[in-house]
Formats: structure tokens, sequence, C-alpha cells
């Protein structure tokens, strides 16, 4: 999810594979697949900026836990792992 800002300052999270197209003239507005607009106070570098981190972190993620050394937020990293996700076999493994 991204965080975006609407023109009355009220703060709101958005699956950013929902969205079709960013288009500013002056104000950035996000349409979203299902026909929805949203009107946002973010410019459009911002909000692609945010998409790309978005995306980033998840393939970060999937890079860590395909590794096995994914850590929940709040696993220190000198416990022993305790995390519900079972980490992929390492590819000499598979």
């Amino acid at each position: 999810m991204i965080r975006v800002t609407r023109l009355n300052g009220e703060h709101f999270a958005l699956n950013p594979d929902l969205i079709e197209r960013v288009e500013g003239h002056p104000d950035t507005v996000l349409f979203l697949v299902d026909g929805t607009k949203y009107i946002v106070q973010e410019n459009v570098e911002d909000v692609l900026d945010e998409i790309r981190e978005y995306r980033a972190s998840i393939l970060a993620t999937a890079y860590a836990m395909d590794r096995g050394t994914y850590r929940t937020p709040d696993q220190p990293a000198d416990d022993a792992p305790r995390a519900s996700v079972v980490p992929f076999p390492a590819r000499e493994e598979r």
C-alpha cells in the first residue's frame, strides 16, 4: 500500500496495483481500474516514487525469504527464527 493525502488533508492508503494512471493537471489525479478517481496533494513524481518503493520492498522481501534471511519487523536479528513464514528452499535444494 502507498500513503497519499486528499486535498482536505486526510491521509489514506491505496493499493498501487489498482492504479491505472496518474495525471497532474494542476492537481494530481489517480485513476483506478474500476473508474474511481482520487485527487491527492502529492505531485505525480512523488506518487510514482511511492509506487517504486512499494514494489521494490516486495521484491526485497521475496529475495530475503528466498535466501532464508527474512525477519519480521518485530524480530531482532539475534533471536532464533520464530516467524510463521517458512523460507523458500535454497536454489541448490530445489
